[in-house]
């Protein structure tokens, strides 16, 4: 070797030469990991094996990219996620989260979501490699894209199960993120109401207690879609768990501003608002009382009427659960003129079989109490359509169910003639000897 070669600038040069080829190499693998297509060819590659030392290389920039495109990967299959869990890289990760720079934090914890989101094994495995402490310690972080990505990874580890979401909870999650989602910032805001709905589907009674439903209801003044729906989701796995619970939702004002965003602009919004009324009526006669008193059944009917953006199911089933309850609120129902929207939906030749079900089991429910509410359901011509459901050998098992159903309901409080004569010619004979016992005691 030449003595120009062995001077101390070429040496530098040599080892400054290998750094930019470490930071080509992750930062094309981090660009390549975006696509889906791409996993596969750069799995085969052995992209994994080229990765895992440089998670803890001497530069940043390479370590950052180098778990970026770890993460990418994993997010994109499953068996990568787990690869890269067995082979020890998200040990890597994990355990150098809190010796490097907030850049790096933000992309290990991206890469313990993008394990985590495949199911609950792999979330199971992370949580027994001690990461919920790492994890929940990050939530108070003062960087905001590292808060951002510490709830994330909990809601992903705890919507798997019952069992994850505890563990979650035990690691004294919930009043941090109950703490985090009063900050100012709106992604963050939204990250941890869905971090919040994951839990709470699992763990309602914790979310209750961590005093999480003002903040929540507080967090509808906010003029976000995203955040509106995510807290009524997280509003509505809370209400939907118990009697108790949608009390408790209700007492902490979240029923006003339901019903003011059930008209909301947003389809999403006014869903989760829908789904949030169906949670709460559905347990008590008391509650859906309140529910009538706060002026609940007009929104409601207003959502029958819409074709697209998912409203109109749980909405016809808040209406159904309402209407169940007490003949009162049945009554309340068909004065809210829900029964002419009802029959329109059965009678419509472009609505899924959901609908149809939801319509036929709340017309059930209305017509069932007495014959003056199933007067209601006879004159609105609802009886002949629920027939020919029925009986059309094109209706799946659902709606035929649902169809039965609600004919046998609406029949056995019907005393209207005119509704009556019709079905003696059309009627099978499982649906006729409701028909006639209603004849014997006109």
């Amino acid at each position: 070797m030449s003595h120009s070669m062995s001077s101390p600038r070429n040496i530098q040069l040599v080892f400054e030469t290998y750094q930019k080829a470490r930071l080509v190499f992750v930062q094309t693998m981090a660009d390549l990991a975006t696509r889906a297509t791409n996993v596969k060819c750069l799995e085969s590659a052995g992209v994994l094996e080229l990765l895992r030392p440089l998670l803890s290389d001497g530069c940043s920039t390479v370590r950052q990219c180098a778990v970026v495109a770890a993460a990418r990967l994993a997010e994109h299959d499953e068996g990568v996620a787990r690869q890269i869990l067995n082979s020890g890289m998200l040990t890597i990760a994990i355990e150098n989260l809190n010796k490097f720079n907030v850049y790096y934090k933000r992309s290990a914890l991206y890469l313990i979501r993008a394990i985590a989101k495949h199911n609950e094994e792999l979330a199971s495995a992370i949580v027994r490699l001690g990461a919920l402490e790492h994890i929940v310690s990050c939530l108070e972080d003062f960087d905001t894209q590292v808060k951002e990505n510490a709830a994330w990874a909990l809601g992903y580890i705890g919507k798997h199960s019952e069992h994850l979401a505890g563990l979650v909870v035990d690691a004294g999650t919930l009043p941090l993120l109950v703490l985090t989602f009063q900050e100012p910032e709106m992604s963050l805001k939204q990250i941890v109401a869905g971090a919040l709905v994951d839990l709470a589907q699992h763990k309602p009674e914790a979310v209750v207690d961590a005093g999480a439903i003002c903040h929540l209801v507080r967090g509808l003044e906010n003029q976000d879609p995203k955040l509106k729906r995510s807290t009524l989701c997280a509003l509505g796995a809370v209400a939907g768990a118990r009697a108790s619970l949608g009390e408790a939702v209700v007492a902490g004002g979240a029923l006003p501003p339901a019903l003011l965003h059930a008209g909301h602009d947003a389809a999403p919004v006014r869903r989760a608002a829908a789904c949030l009324l169906r949670d709460i009526v559905k347990h008590s006669v008391d509650l859906a009382q309140l529910v009538v008193n706060t002026g609940g059944c007009g929104p409601l009917v207003e959502l029958l009427s819409e074709g697209t953006g998912g409203a109109r199911i749980p909405a016809c089933m808040a209406l159904g659960y309402i209407a169940g309850q007490s003949d009162q609120l049945a009554m309340a129902v068909i004065e809210a003129k829900a029964v002419v929207v009802l029959v329109e939906i059965l009678q419509s030749n472009e609505v899924q079989d959901a609908d149809l079900c939801a319509a036929a089991w709340t017309l059930g429910h209305i017509a069932k109490h007495s014959p003056q509410h199933s007067l209601a359901i006879a004159v609105a011509n609802a009886l002949p359509r629920l027939l020919q459901l029925y009986t059309n050998p094109k209706s799946s098992n659902e709606v035929k169910a649902r169809a039965s159903c609600a004919l046998k309901q609406s029949l056995q409080c019907c005393l209207h003639r005119p509704a009556l004569e019709p079905l003696l010619h059309a009627a099978p004979t499982c649906i006729l000897k409701y028909v006639l016992a209603q004849y014997a005691k006109v």
